[in-house]
């Protein structure tokens, strides 16, 4: 048995911190949806981006003036935002390709819904709130520009992260509901403890055998979805 060794986040080998995810879109994830899982993870690292971009616009926020609590907001929600989106919705859709599972949709759908409403607000930009949206950053081109404008660059990032993370939920749900996906086969799952079975066990990656290494093989059950179309 060869073990699979978990690869995300990368980190320096150096540090007895390690890695807690074994990531592979390429490997694990059925070809005809690695697109769209490709897609989704690079969203993630957007959003990630913009959370990033939104802090230093937080900063020259206070150094214009604005109120210190939108600085402490802000890097609150990189410090949890940007970890919790992985695990949260990404490994959920991740898993959900690569196991049909049911569950797992269900599970992705939920929680991006509310990242969805979250991702609307911060762009609404509410004071206080450690988010320069187009509120904030309309208001406060009447107090400081240069602080402004950096605002303004974090309010796009959120309106471009906001709509794409719209496109996503509507383009999932399609291809969930395409290949007969349904409230009831994730209840199923849930009650037969089908979520937690997967092709890829934690405890081995390939099997060996007198042919050598083999792939995982997936579940004879994972329906034909739509192919991915441009969108």
């Amino acid at each position: 048995m060869t073990e699979r060794v978990n690869n995300f986040p990368p980190l320096p080998k150096f540090m007895r911190i390690k890695p807690c995810f074994y990531h592979n879109v390429d490997e694990e994830i059925p070809l005809p949806h690695r697109q769209i899982v490709h897609r989704v993870y690079k969203l993630w690292i957007l959003y990630s981006i913009a959370l990033c971009v939104n802090l230093v616009a937080c900063i020259a926020w206070v150094a214009g003036g604005g109120s210190s609590v939108n600085l402490g907001l802000g890097l609150l929600w990189l410090v949890l935002f940007s970890p919790c989106g992985y695990t949260c919705w990404f490994r959920p859709l991740y898993k959900a390709f690569r196991a049909d599972s049911s569950f797992n949709f269900m599970t992705f759908f939920f929680i991006f819904f509310l990242q969805c409403v979250l991702a609307f607000i911060q762009t609404l930009g509410i004071n206080n709130w450690g988010a320069c949206g187009w509120i904030a950053t309309v208001i406060f081109f009447g107090t400081n520009v240069v602080s402004a404008v950096f605002m303004l660059i974090a309010t796009l990032l959120f309106t471009l992260v906001t709509v794409l993370m719209g496109l996503v939920l509507i383009r999932v749900h399609r291809l969930y509901r395409g290949g007969g996906g349904s409230m009831q086969r994730a209840q199923e799952e849930w009650s037969t403890g089908a979520w937690k079975s997967a092709p890829v066990r934690d405890a081995s990656f390939h099997t060996i055998t007198e042919t050598g290494p083999s792939l995982p093989q997936y579940p004879a059950s994972v329906p034909s979805y739509p192919e991915n179309r441009p969108w």
